[in-house]
């Protein structure tokens, strides 16, 4: 009884985050507004089909109840692919043809009191065709995925990657669960509960709308990637780094590009900011610095000016940041060795 009231909680846990997702999305207006509508839908759609699942499991619905929970995966399939195409090209383009791939989940809707579902011949073949239906669209999504590889932002790239890989997951269960491989049917809806927590995570924490201001940007992969490796020669080369006064503005002069164009290209290649991507090379060179005998006396305002901190906290603060200890931390366990 315990671990069914467990499961219960634990699943309707995971809708009520994946219903307050798909409003996070539905009313987002920073980013790309279409593609976020679209992962909306994606939701949405595994969300009827899951809550069908959970209900199902504690109770007996209607036929007609459980042909509108399936219907929820005819709908998050033309979305999953509709979200990749919104997603990695900024030039995608969306006529009224697309949305004909709503029809199937349209009919299926309205003819739901009309279809059969009542474990017979004629129900099996019917789920049969929703399952390969949402598979289609798991293989457009995967040969997209591989058609702008090359072009598309590396990290909206993996982000979109882990979605598919998620509906993928999900697919797989019900398949395993429709041909009797799996048969804790429940399981479903604590798969979607653990897979929503993740995106949630990812989605709040450091998700792609950090790269989705940089939609309408005309700079491609190529040309990212090679003005990323003039910075790092600057910075490795010339050690800007160590002026406490350098700023993105100065070295987007120094380049000739805009400080946005910078921005951006730090952003999308090192999954950092600028003033992230500063410190990180201030830092090395810091613990190269606490480990030289040269500077076995120094204070730490020493070694944090001379490394381009403006003061100790701040260096203090990025040192562990980045490594997990404090500046005098990794300085005596080096000295103890």
């Amino acid at each position: 009884m315990v671990k069914d009231g467990f499961i219960l909680v634990l699943s309707c846990l995971g809708l009520a985050q994946a219903l307050f997702l798909c409003f996070y999305l539905f009313t987002l207006k920073k980013g790309n507004r279409k593609a976020n509508t679209f992962l909306a839908f994606v939701l949405l759609g595994l969300t009827i089909r899951i809550t069908k699942s959970v209900f199902n499991n504690y109770m007996v619905l209607d036929p007609w109840y459980r042909n509108l929970g399936i219907s929820g995966i005819l709908l998050s399939g033309p979305f999953l692919w509709f979200y990749g195409k919104a997603l990695l090209n900024k030039n995608a383009v969306f006529s009224k043809l697309h949305y004909l791939h709503l029809i199937p989940f349209v009919l299926f809707v309205l003819c739901s009191k009309l279809i059969p579902n009542v474990k017979n011949f004629e129900s099996y073949l019917s789920y049969g065709l929703v399952v390969f239906h949402l598979a289609i669209y798991l293989i457009l999504s995967w040969t997209y995925i591989y058609k702008r590889r090359k072009v598309a932002n590396p990290q909206l790239l993996k982000w979109y990657r882990t979605i598919v890989i998620g509906a993928c997951l999900i697919w797989c269960f019900y398949l395993s669960n429709f041909i009797g491989f799996i048969p804790f049917y429940i399981g479903g809806a604590i798969l979607y509960s653990i897979l929503v927590y993740g995106f949630s995570y990812l989605l709040l924490k450091r998700h792609v709308f950090a790269l989705e201001k940089y939609s309408k940007s005309t700079i491609d992969r190529t040309a990212s990637k090679k003005l990323l490796q003039q910075v790092k020669e600057m910075f490795e080369d010339r050690e800007v780094y160590l002026n406490p006064r350098i700023s993105l503005q100065t070295i987007a002069d120094k380049l000739s590009v805009t400080a946005r164009e910078l921005s951006q290209v730090i952003n999308e290649n090192e999954q950092k900011n600028f003033s992230e991507f500063v410190n990180h090379y201030r830092i090395e060179k810091a613990k190269t610095l606490l480990i030289n005998p040269n500077y076995a006396l120094e204070k730490m305002a020493t070694i944090a000016y001379d490394c381009g901190f403006g003061n100790v906290t701040s260096f203090n603060l990025a040192f562990k940041s980045e490594t997990g200890r404090t500046p005098s931390q990794y300085k005596n366990q080096f000295s103890t060795i």
